[in-house]
């Protein structure tokens, strides 16, 4: 009698039914007056097992024990399928090793067998199966799907070939759900030739089967062939089912498809399955692939119900686009929901946080983490993933928050380069050159080499600290001391540091001595630095060569427009604002935000789209006549 059977048996019995639904939402134990036979059992386990109830399920198989019926092998496969379903492998190991008097059959080493492989140990899932052929068990059609597929992840293509022989031994070898099992593994170890054999073989193809070829192409990178095989599929006259279009629409993901990406979710709407939340996530997954947020948005905001894996694609989408700020909206929303994050969620959001300076809310994160365990093992306080700890350092960087952000260095237990790199560029970003210094130092005492990015880093603190002598130091000693060939980029912060120390023509020296065409970086900061010095026949030269490299660039025309202001050539700083009409060059509006208790408030130049504009503009009309008062008439 199988789960089916059992559970229209127990609907037809209305008592027992009664007893079933009482189960589900009242403590086991307190029923032990009543008569509650194993098929009950078996059925509200099956229950659990779906709905991973976890302490029902221990506190039934308290009163199974207690009852006596665990002798029954229907009972001890159900108590491994619902442990299995629950993740707690050692668990259902216990129940299947358990020292009653049944014999072990093929049902319970199925169970085994298969909850193993669905936990991702699958090793230890084959292991079973050569103990279960020791034992001389015959295996049956349920046995072999599991088994293939642990040899798939195991890569053990050679077991794999061994059980196809067998399968004709059992005459399981036209099976379908066998055969299903065999193409995939087949198309995963790039088999091609003995995944079509199969596929070909087979009399009866159904959606199952043509759902193997699919995603085993897809697995393998082999989008084509997928689509051809999906084709083909529909020319049969097979219907897609929800889990064939969950993975063409990964293949448009991959590929960034999005015209066959949009077709798809009009197939959806069509059969109805925009009612499925694993559809909907591979929409909200392909739109997102294709740098559409706001399509994919469209579908999240539709979706009835949402679990964790729709508020981390929706918010991954934004991060990829990206709209910081409609990351950290919809990780507010998140929280507003109810719906706890997981790693993927603060992966997601830590750069969010990094990029608007957004410290409180990558503080409220990091605490977030430490009190759920998030990302470490449970005998450290400490986080064991580095490029876990590398994002929060940035984040902590980046918001100008060093200390912090050495905090977490120091309690590091494995760093690589970047987690060193971090350091050193936060330090050279803050104007700590003596710190950045020492920090590469301690790296090469830790047997770490520094790299180009390090020297990136490097510079850039020589050249914010003014740290001149010891700048071209570095530049001059990295090939020769450290085996790091100087970049464009190294020499671009070079060009920079002279030109901050007021050294323009030794910065204009080397961007035409250095062995690289200067980039518009490069001419851009000797730019900056002519208008900051009033030197404007250098600032022309500049000019002339960032404009000719970048034209549609606004900060080119705006920067020799303020030089020309600075030392009061008015009428050149109106032809300069002409020549950016003739070329179409806009500048674009600045942008600012302000963190406070409420979230991240985005303004942008002229802006009155906020909610608080009439609060916002009165606040400042008051700023404003006060410097007025005191003689002072701002521009705005």
């Amino acid at each position: 009698m199988n789960g089916t059977t059992i559970l229209t048996s127990l609907i037809n019995n209305k008592q027992q039914f009664r007893l079933l639904l009482s189960f589900s939402t009242s403590p086991l134990l307190s029923h032990s007056s009543y008569n509650v036979d194993i098929g009950t059992c078996i059925a509200i386990l099956q229950s659990c097992a779906h709905t991973t109830n976890l302490s029902k399920g221990k506190e039934l198989h308290t009163y199974m024990l207690k009852s006596g019926f665990l002798s029954s092998p229907q009972a001890i496969t159900s108590l491994i399928n619902m442990y299995s379903k629950c993740t707690l492998t050692n668990h259902a190991l216990k129940v299947f090793n358990f020292p009653t008097h049944h014999d072990k059959n093929v049902f319970a080493y199925n169970a085994i067998i298969a909850g193993f492989v669905a936990n991702g140990l699958s090793k230890h899932g084959f292991g079973f199966y050569r103990q279960m052929r020791h034992m001389g068990i015959v295996p049956d059609k349920y046995t072999f799907p599991c088994v293939i597929r642990a040899c798939g992840d195991a890569v053990e293509d050679f077991e794999a070939k061994k059980i196809h022989g067998l399968l004709f031994k059992f005459g399981l070898e036209l099976d379908v759900f066998v055969g299903s099992a065999l193409v995939n593994t087949y198309l995963k170890f790039g088999l091609v030739v003995e995944a079509h054999g199969v596929f070909d073989e087979l009399p009866v193809r159904d959606v199952v089967l043509w759902n193997s070829m699919i995603n085993g192409y897809a697995q393998i990178g082999r989008f084509e062939e997928a689509l051809e095989v999906f084709q083909r599929m529909v020319e049969n006259g097979i219907v897609p089912c929800r889990y064939a279009v969950t993975g063409v629409l990964s293949i448009f993901s991959m590929v960034e498809d999005f015209y066959n990406g949009r077709a798809v979710h009009g197939f959806v709407i069509k059969m109805g399955y925009d009612s499925g939340v694993v559809v909907l996530n591979s929409l909200i997954d392909m739109y997102g692939k294709c740098k559409c947020a706001s399509d994919a948005l469209n579908v999240f905001d539709v979706m009835d119900e949402k679990d964790i894996f729709s508020w981390n694609s929706i918010i991954s989408v934004h991060e990829r686009c990206g709209d910081h700020y409609g990351t950290l909206r919809l990780f507010d929303r998140m929280l507003g929901n109810r719906v706890q994050p997981d790693l993927v969620t603060v992966t997601a959001v830590l750069p969010a946080c990094t990029h608007l300076a957004a410290l409180m809310h990558g503080r409220e994160i990091h605490g977030y983490m430490i009190v759920n365990g998030l990302g470490k093992d449970g005998n450290s306080s400490d986080f064991d993933d580095v490029q876990l700890n590398n994002a929060l350092m940035d984040m902590y960087a980046k918001c100008g928050n060093m200390r912090d952000a050495r905090v977490v260095f120091d309690h590091m237990r494995e760093k690589d380069v970047a987690s060193w790199n971090i350091m050193i560029t936060g330090y050279g970003m803050h104007g700590y050159g003596d710190e950045a210094l020492d920090t590469l130092s301690r790296m090469r005492q830790a047997q770490m080499v520094p790299n180009e990015v390090s020297f990136v880093g490097l510079l850039s603190a020589c050249s914010h600290a003014g740290m001149v002598k010891e700048g071209l130091e570095f530049l001059a000693e990295m090939e020769s001391k450290y085996a790091v060939s100087p970049s464009i980029e190294h020499y671009t912060c070079v060009i920079d540091m002279l030109c901050r120390a007021g050294k323009l023509m030794e910065a204009y020296d080397l961007v035409l001595a250095m062995p690289f065409k200067a980039d518009p970086v490069g001419w851009r900061a000797l730019l900056a630095a002519c208008r900051q010095h009033k030197d404007t026949d250098l600032a022309e030269i500049a000019a002339s060569k960032v404009i000719e490299l970048e034209p549609g660039h606004c900060g080119n025309y705006v920067l020799m427009s303020n030089v020309y202001g600075v030392v009061g050539r008015y009428e050149e700083v109106s032809k300069m604002r002409h020549t950016m009409k003739q070329q179409n060059v806009k500048k674009r509006p600045g942008c600012s935000w302000i963190e406070l208790m409420t979230g991240v408030h985005v303004f942008i130049t002229g802006d009155r789209t906020h909610p608080q504009t009439g609060y916002i503009y009165a606040g400042l009309n008051s700023l404003t006549a006060v410097l007025h008062e005191h003689g002072y008439v701002p521009l705005i």
